[in-house]
């Protein structure tokens, strides 16, 4: 029991941990910013109003925080410095209980055979008699130790984080065929090359000395933090024939130059697997698009790629766009080290425990204001802009279907007057401006207004190149752009995005378009996000929830009815 003087000074902290694993945070407190950076490492936000965001302890955010190494006494100490009130039993309990399961059960090798290992005897019991997990079994060694079918490793962790205990995977990996993989200390363009602090720190999370405990796994970082740097970091560690997966021909293209430009490989060893090249080396881009291509027979023709080569190492970029084909045939390859990397874990489909179990869990996760007091990515200032309806389109609007309600509202033809007055100012100051949205005829229409060029997923690569080329060298100062360049797009002069429409409420699409601007600018310019969105509809609705991961990392959006010049915010 608090004392009386401790129960009141208590009462100054941000935190209400409820019985339900929901956390009330307190935006107006002092301590509002340690608490929330804390939480963020074995809690989920789930919303963020003005005044109070509600966070939420999941089973897999506890897994996630033990897999870093986080204890269930070191969550509940968190709980009990920020909390204004007592932490709950049954939470208190919950948190014991579901850190704890998080490596009670091990797979290993044990000469030629794989086994799953626990001193809970009763828990062996459980495992041997859950049908979900049974059908990946061979047999029962003894009262500790389950043998495991062949090639059945990836398939009995996502049965084990279903059944509950989420198994530590410390079987060891292949090493893969040999290849020479160092970073150069100067890049081949001339200039000094250099992994910074955190980004080592990544690397050596995932590499964990070359022991069995690393070698799976995510590394969350902002846009622009530098991920790739990370890839190659490990790459340089393990010194192995590598498979890289990106979401697009470009983000292929980027991966090579980056290799190329700060590593010893030489640029024969590199291939490209797309629609456009099937070339297999000892390092070698794919795209998730043609890994996941159906043939006409309904087969996946391209997933042999998987076994083209002795790989040491996939990384899969942007991993939380992992199709399902994919996440497939990674079942299956459990052997070989995998490495992913994103900006956010969040999938909206939910399958969050399919990374977890197939890829790994999360490894390194760097705040994004953190990085951004560092100087390491840009400071922004994020403004939404609500708009009203046009008298015309409210009938119009009152009578759609929900799915027809949220593109009524997302093409509101009176989102073209902030547009004009955001463009105008900012072209006036000399910024960089992208223009990003969800609906083709929107964004043709916005392009020809302001005769900006448009680049779509029907824009050839050739032409999408030389776009961001021109885009680049300052021959054009603003683009209109799809969802292509949702990812892995360098555009680092960037400085300036206003979306006016987006997919319904996906977190990951506003952290990745924010992202296309968050480079560090030469002269240390604050970067601007605007999300121009119809009040009072679902385009509101769905803003809201797009802004929670954003949130979450620290980001608060300025709202208004109209678009107010940035100096004037700032004074």
């Amino acid at each position: 029991m608090l004392s009386n003087t401790a129960h009141q000074d208590s009462l100054k902290n941000p935190l209400i941990v409820q019985s339900d694993r929901s956390i009330l945070l307190e935006v107006n407190n002092p301590f509002y910013e340690s608490a929330r950076d804390i939480l963020g490492l074995f809690a989920e936000l789930v919303k963020s109003p003005e005044h109070i965001h509600t966070y939420k302890i999941t089973n897999l955010s506890l897994w996630n925080a033990a897999a870093s190494g986080m204890s269930s006494d070191m969550i509940l100490d968190a709980l009990d410095e920020y909390g204004k009130y007592e932490v709950p039993d049954n939470v208190r309990a919950d948190i014991i209980d579901y850190v704890s399961r998080y490596g009670r059960l091990k797979l290993k090798k044990e000469g030629d055979s794989l086994v799953l290992v626990s001193d809970d005897i009763t828990l062996i019991s459980e495992v041997w008699n859950n049908n979900g997990v049974k059908r990946y079994l061979q047999e029962q060694i003894d009262e500790r130790t389950l043998k495991i079918e062949p090639g059945m490793r990836g398939h009995i962790k996502h049965a084990l984080i279903e059944l509950g205990f989420p198994a530590e995977d410390i079987a060891g990996y292949t090493t893969g065929d040999h290849l020479s993989i160092e970073l150069l200390d100067e890049t081949r363009l001339g200039t000094s090359f250099l992994l910074r602090q955190y980004q080592q720190d990544a690397i050596g999370s995932f590499y964990a000395g070359g022991s069995i405990f690393g070698g799976s796994g995510t590394i969350v970082l902002p846009c622009g933090a530098g991920k790739t740097m990370v890839g190659m970091g490990v790459m340089s560690k393990l010194d192995c024939h590598t498979l890289i997966i990106t979401p697009n021909i470009i983000a292929a293209r980027q991966w090579i130059d980056e290799l190329v430009d700060k590593t010893t490989i030489s640029k024969d060893d590199i291939g490209e697997y797309s629609g456009e090249s099937k070339e297999i080396k000892p390092v070698t881009i794919a795209t998730y698009q043609i890994l996941s291509h159906r043939s006409k027979n309904d087969e996946f023709p391209h997933l042999k790629l998987f076994n083209e080569r002795n790989w040491g190492l996939i990384i899969y970029d942007e991993v939380h766009l992992l199709p399902a084909p994919i996440f497939r045939i990674t079942a299956e390859i459990q052997s070989m080290r995998r490495l992913g990397l994103t900006a956010t874990l969040v999938r909206e489909d939910g399958k969050e425990t399919e990374v977890f179990s197939l890829i790994g869990p999360k490894k390194y996760d760097a705040p994004w204001k953190d990085l951004e007091k560092q100087g390491w990515i840009a400071k922004a200032v994020c403004s939404e802009i609500r708009i009203s309806m046009p008298e015309e389109f409210r009938l119009k609007y009152a009578m759609a279907k929900d799915r027809q309600k949220y593109r009524i509202s997302a093409e509101n033809p009176q989102k073209i007057k902030p547009v004009k007055e955001i463009v105008k100012y900012h072209r006036g100051k000399g910024d960089k401006i992208l223009i990003i949205g969800m609906y083709l005829d929107q964004l043709t229409g916005i392009s020809k207004l302001l005769h900006a060029p448009l680049l779509t997923g029907k824009t050839p690569n050739k032409e999408r190149i030389e776009l961001y080329d021109r885009f680049r060298n300052g021959e054009t100062d603003i683009l209109v752009v799809s969802k292509v360049a949702n990812f892995a797009i360098d555009l680092p002069d960037a400085n300036v995005a206003v979306q006016i429409s987006g997919t319904f409420g996906s977190r990951q699409e506003e952290a990745q378009r924010l992202g296309r601007i968050l480079r560090p600018k030469k002269d240390g310019s604050i970067a601007h996000f605007y999300s121009i969105v119809t009040k009072d509809t679902r385009d509101q609705d769905f803003s809201a929830k797009r802004q929670i991961f954003l949130t979450e990392q620290g980001y608060r959006y300025i709202i208004g009815d109209k678009f107010v010049i940035p100096d004037k915010l700032a004074a």
